[in-house]
Parts: C-alpha cells; structure tokens; sequence
C-alpha cells in the first residue's frame, strides 16, 4: 500500500494494490474508488485532501509491514 499525497493539486491517491485500475466510482464529492478488472479496490483518490483529511499526523497500529519514508 502506498500513500501518495500531490501539493499542487491537494490531492491524496491510496495505492491499495499494485493492480491497474478499470473501474472508479466517485462516492462523495471529491472521493473516488478505483477497481480493478476483477472488481476489488485498488485505490482510493481524494480531492482537497489537505481540508478533508488531518495530513500532519498519520498513525500506523499493528501493521504487518515495513515502513519505507520517502520525502518530497
């Protein structure tokens, strides 16, 4: 999973899956889902993160995974 966050558009992508997307669904003004052909999500888009989101914290519990951090 990787978060990918755009300055000049303020907008966040949630890459859930390494899979392309086919499909989106705008689901909220602003929030789309991204499917892929076999119909699972493979990310999540959101529009004016920075307004809709709390971007200065972000809190990973118990996740099986190494963290990497890469800065802009």
């Amino acid at each position: 999973m990787k978060l990918n966050y755009y300055p000049d558009t303020d907008s966040l992508y949630i890459d859930l899956s390494s899979k392309t997307s086919v499909d989106s669904k705008e689901i909220s003004p602003g929030i789309v889902l991204d499917y892929d052909s076999n119909g699972d999500l493979s990310g999540i888009d959101i529009d004016n993160a920075s307004r809709k989101l709390d971007l200065k914290d972000i809190v990973i519990n118990h996740v099986p995974a190494e963290v990497h951090i890469k800065s802009a």
